[in-house]
């Protein structure tokens, strides 16, 4: 089993409490720096612009920006996103952005992308937002186009939600030319491409788009609901002619040492006072609950590999503690 973990970027409210400014951003590579030390396989950021539960005036760092600087900033644990907004950015831009950052990163680069779904900050930014049909539409093309991109030397596309590298255009003389297709280079370190993380669960359309295009599914917030999603999934890629074991499984779960009182302490000071959204997808307590908690996940579940998020991260030691208790105990 793999483990990643979250570092602290605000949209969980987990940078309050820091000096607002760079501060803030010293906190976020003090956590990635820990989890290197500490062994984790990776480090994984959010794609948000508000705060949850409440969008408050508190530090959210966007993503790539935040990506590609704590690939500056370390030098072997990987670097991911669960998961990249598809709304928020035309994907082949993202196409451009992501292969930058595999190649200042020298390859540690972990694609996730998905359809979208907090209405409250897309329109807050301007951005249309669609039905969930349109969106995970939207979502299979943009994969598709950002695969091409980082594959192929001039890429065309002319779909339904997108079109890339055709029509006419004048040039840097100003003569008037067809589009000979986007070019994106630099490429991707890795071959053929980052491994390409699709999140969601919706079990009509989403979990078809991961069969179709993911190397990692990311669904489920306990053993019986992953199970389930592993059904479906299987029975997807059997559709499609995939073997299903071609298809990694993984989730994303909330994590803090100690009783329900001291994680309720912590919330709290985070200006989180409702727990219960929170401890749906909790690990607390101590290190053998835990242990049995993520083994039942791999082994019948599986569950391959865990992304965790720490409220305590900045301050706390449950970083520490879940690498040095429960990683060995799993690996």
């Amino acid at each position: 089993m793999q483990f990643g973990a979250f570092v602290p970027q605000g949209w969980r409210l987990d940078l309050v409490g820091v000096p607002a400014g760079y501060p803030q951003y010293e906190a976020m590579r003090d956590v990635a720096l820990q989890l290197e030390r500490l062994g984790y396989d990776g480090l994984w950021l959010y794609d948000h612009f508000h705060t949850v539960p409440d969008a408050k005036p508190e530090a959210t760092f966007e993503m790539w920006t935040a990506c590609t600087a704590l690939a500056v900033a370390t030098t072997r644990i990987r670097i991911g996103q669960m998961v990249g907004c598809n709304i928020y950015r035309p994907p082949a831009l993202v196409a451009k952005v992501a292969a930058c950052t595999d190649v200042v990163s020298n390859g540690r680069l972990d694609f996730g992308l998905g359809a979208g779904w907090y209405e409250h900050e897309t329109i807050a930014y301007g951005y249309p937002f669609h039905r969930a049909g349109t969106r995970i539409e939207a979502l299979e093309e943009a994969l598709t186009i950002i695969r091409g991109m980082w594959t192929e030397d001039a890429f065309h596309h002319q779909g339904k939600h997108y079109h890339v590298g055709t029509g006419a255009a004048h040039t840097y003389r100003g003569e008037e030319v067809e589009s000979p297709g986007a070019i994106n280079h630099p490429k991707p370190i890795q071959r053929p491409y980052p491994p390409i993380w699709v999140g969601g669960g919706g079990e009509q359309k989403t979990l078809r788009v991961v069969a179709k295009h993911a190397d990692w599914s990311n669904a489920g917030w306990s053993l019986e609901q992953v199970k389930h999603k592993n059904e479906l999934l299987d029975r997807y890629c059997e559709e499609l002619g995939r073997d299903p074991a071609t298809l990694k499984r993984s989730m994303s779960v909330n994590c803090m040492f100690g009783d329900e009182e001291r994680v309720k302490r912590q919330l709290h000071k985070m200006g989180i006072s409702d727990s219960g959204e929170w401890m749906k997808s909790a690990m607390t307590g101590g290190a053998q609950g835990m242990i049995d908690h993520l083994a039942a996940l791999r082994d019948h579940g599986r569950i391959a590999y865990v992304q965790i998020w720490f409220p305590d991260a900045v301050g706390g030691d449950s970083v520490q503690r879940f690498a040095e208790e429960v990683m060995p105990a799993l690996r």
